[in-house]
C-alpha cells in the first residue's frame, strides 16, 4: 500500500534539518505516524531510525511479542505514552531527549503487550531517535489502536 496515504506528514511543513534527515536516511512515511527507515534486521531483532515532527504523533499501538527499546539520537524532547490495559486512566510518560538535568533520559525499553505512542513535545521541531525490537519485528504481532 502507499504509506503516504496512511500519514498525513506528507502534506506537512517540516524543518529544513527534518527534511535533510529524511532525504539523507531515505525515511519514508511509517504507517503508525512519522518517518522510518529499516537500519538492521536478523531472526533475533530488528532496528530503525524513526523520526517525529509537530503535528504528527507515533499513533498508539502494541507489540505482543517483542520489546522496544528507543534511543535519543538528535533533536527536540520526545514522550512515549504508555497505556495500562487494565486500568486505562493510568498512564506513563517518558521524556526522550538531549538534557538529563531535566529528567530527560537517551534510552528506554517498552515492554511486549504494551500498548504506547509517541509524541513531540511543545515547541519541538524534529526529533530523530532509533527503535531497536527483539525479537525481531514482525506485522502480524503489530497492532495498531483503533
Amino acid at each position: 500500500p502507499d504509506l503516504r496515504q496512511t500519514n498525513l506528514l506528507w502534506t506537512r511543513k517540516v524543518s529544513e534539518e527534518a527534511q535533510s534527515l529524511i532525504s539523507y536516511h531515505k525515511l519514508q512515511p511509517h504507517p503508525e505516524g512519522g518517518y522510518f527507515a529499516e537500519t538492521y534486521r536478523s531472526k533475533f531483532s530488528t532496528a530503525i531510525h524513526f523520526l517525529i515532527t509537530p503535528g504528527n504523533v507515533s499513533h498508539v499501538h502494541i507489540l505482543t511479542k517483542s520489546d522496544e527499546i528507543w534511543h535519543f539520537y538528535k533533536g527536540d524532547p520526545m514522550t512515549v505514552v504508555e497505556l495500562d490495559e487494565k486500568e486505562p486512566s493510568h498512564y506513563r510518560l517518558t521524556v526522550l531527549g538531549p538534557d538529563h538535568s531535566k529528567g530527560h533520559v537517551s534510552q528506554y525499553a517498552v515492554k511486549a503487550g504494551t500498548w504506547f505512542g509517541s509524541l513531540p513535545n511543545e515547541g519541538s521541531k524534529y526529533s530523530f531517535v532509533g527503535c531497536t525490537v527483539a525479537p525481531a519485528f514482525t506485522f502480524d504481532q503489530f497492532k495498531l489502536a483503533t
